[in-house]
């Protein structure tokens, strides 16, 4: 079995990331817009040092009201309006890095902006180019084939394709709305079937039973879900019988 990165969603404020990090590879780590702060990002930078983890910004809408699960384009935003709010998230969490002594290794958007740019090619360019002014050797980190996956590919960055251990997924590959009741996994052993199945199989069962194809470079768990902790040390232990991927 080919062990994939295990990436969460991080700096929240939902109390659990040091209980998670034991078991992860890669931390995306929330810049202020949807939530977090300057203090939880330098302890949270301090703590992915200590546990040897890569270090990830996790850029949102500014919308620290709706978590960045509302999609502002064509309500407050415009595509070309991206590259700033983008950049102003990734210098603030570099410039903890430098202090620390370390670097970015990766890019992943986050909520609403993470889903636009999964479909929408033109938002997802936007963050390429971003990526391209503020560091190209940073690592983008989007939903399986999507659009972000092509965009990335067609500005020469590197591309992470990502899949999900705590969500559900709809026959054209995106996740489930979260205003579906079907849209979270809450119970470990679906979690776990869910993994098993993309990691070894490199396919995924829908919602409505259909099984679609994914490509798996990383495993995401999102850190403000009601079983991240278990999750997170359940996938490990099972992916690589109990010991850090």
């Amino acid at each position: 079995m080919l062990i994939s990165d295990l990436n969460c969603d991080m700096g929240e404020g939902i109390g659990n990331d040091e209980l998670i990090l034991p078991y992860i590879t890669s931390a995306n780590i929330a810049c202020g817009y949807h939530a977090g702060s300057p203090e939880i990002m330098k302890r949270l930078v301090d703590l992915c040092l200590e546990y040897e983890v890569s270090i990830g910004a996790h850029p949102s809408y500014p919308d620290r009201q709706n978590f960045g699960r509302r999609d502002l384009i064509d309500v407050y935003l415009k595509p070309e309006d991206l590259p700033k709010i983008i950049i102003d998230q990734l210098q603030l969490l570099n410039t903890i890095c430098l202090e620390a002594g370390t670097k970015m290794n990766h890019v992943k958007p986050h909520g609403a902006l993470y889903n636009r740019a999964s479909w929408d090619g033109v938002v997802a360019s936007f963050i390429c180019k971003s990526l391209l002014e503020f560091d190209p050797s940073l690592i983008l980190f989007g939903l399986s084939n999507s659009e972000m996956k092509r965009e990335a590919e067609g500005y020469g960055l590197s591309f992470r394709n990502e899949v999900f251990a705590d969500r559900t997924y709809q026959e054209d590959g995106s996740l489930t709305p979260r205003s579906r009741a079907d849209a979270l996994i809450m119970d470990k052993e679906s979690c776990i079937r869910q993994v098993l199945q993309m990691v070894d199989q490199k396919t995924v069962t829908t919602t409505s039973g259909k099984v679609i194809p994914v490509i798996v470079d990383t495993i995401c768990i999102h850190g403000d879900g009601q079983h991240a902790v278990e999750f997170a040390r359940a996938i490990n232990m099972h992916l690589n019988k109990g010991k850090n991927i």
